[in-house]
C-alpha cells in the first residue's frame, strides 16, 4: 500500500491502516447482486425465466456478474469472450446400456467426480475448441437446472495475455479453479499436491 493510506499511533511503534469510507462502484454492484439472489426479487426471476427458455449454451455480450468476471481474469476488449450454460441438477443418470442384462449394466447412476462447474467448462470448451476457459462462476439456478458463465480466451489474439493461456486443455487437464477443487489441491492443511 501507498504511504498515505497508513496512519501512525503516535504512542506506540505500529503502523495501522487507514479506513476508508468510500467504495468503488464494482462493490456496489457486488453488493446489489448478492441482495437479488438472497431475495429472488423479480428481476433474478425473470432472468432465470429467460435462460430457462433460451438454448443451452449461449454467448453473452456482457457478463451477469461483472464483478466476478473481472475477478477471474474477464477483460472487455478483443480476444475474451463469456458463454452461459445450462446444466442439469441432481444426480447424474448413466446412459442405457447395451449389450444384455447383465450385472455389471445393473446400476443408473455414475459418479463423474467432477462439480456440475467443471462440467459446464468442459462442455463449453468441447464446443468452443479455439478458445481456452479461464475460470467459470455460478450465476444462478432455479429448480432443475444451475446456470454458469464461462469466460474464455482466444490464444491467437494479440490483447490475450500469452501467459495465461500458455497451458492447453485447461479444462480438460483440471487446471480452472472448479478442476483444482475436484483434484483434491486448494489451500489448507486437508488438501493433498499430487
Amino acid at each position: 500500500m501507498c504511504r498515505s493510506n497508513w496512519v501512525y499511533d503516535l504512542g506506540s511503534q505500529y503502523k495501522l491502516p487507514r479506513q476508508r469510507d468510500d467504495m468503488g462502484a464494482y462493490k456496489y454492484i457486488q453488493e446489489t447482486l448478492q441482495k437479488e439472489y438472497k431475495a429472488r426479487d423479480s428481476v433474478y426471476r425473470e432472468k432465470v425465466r429467460g435462460w430457462r427458455h433460451g438454448p443451452v449454451m449461449e454467448k453473452v455480450e456482457h457478463p451477469a456478474n461483472i464483478t466476478r468476471a473481472r475477478r477471474l481474469g474477464y477483460k472487455a476488449k478483443q480476444g475474451y469472450s463469456v458463454v452461459r450454460i445450462r446444466i442439469d441438477k441432481g444426480r447424474r443418470r448413466r446412459q442405457t446400456p447395451m449389450g444384455g442384462r447383465k450385472p455389471r449394466h445393473n446400476y443408473v447412476y455414475v459418479q463423474p467426480q467432477l462439480s456440475h462447474q467443471a462440467i459446464a467448462e468442459q462442455r463449453v470448451n468441447r464446443i468452443y475448441k479455439n478458445m481456452e476457459v479461464l475460470n467459470s462462476y455460478w450465476v444462478g439456478e432455479d429448480g432443475n437446472n444451475k446456470y454458469f458463465e464461462v469466460i474464455l480466451a482466444d490464444p491467437m489474439r494479440k490483447g490475450v495475455d500469452p501467459k495465461v493461456v500458455a497451458r492447453k486443455g485447461r479444462a480438460f487437464r483440471g487446471l480452472t479453479s472448479s478442476g483444482r477443487k475436484a483434484r483434491g489441491l486448494g489451500r489448507g492443511r486437508q488438501k493433498h499436491s499430487s
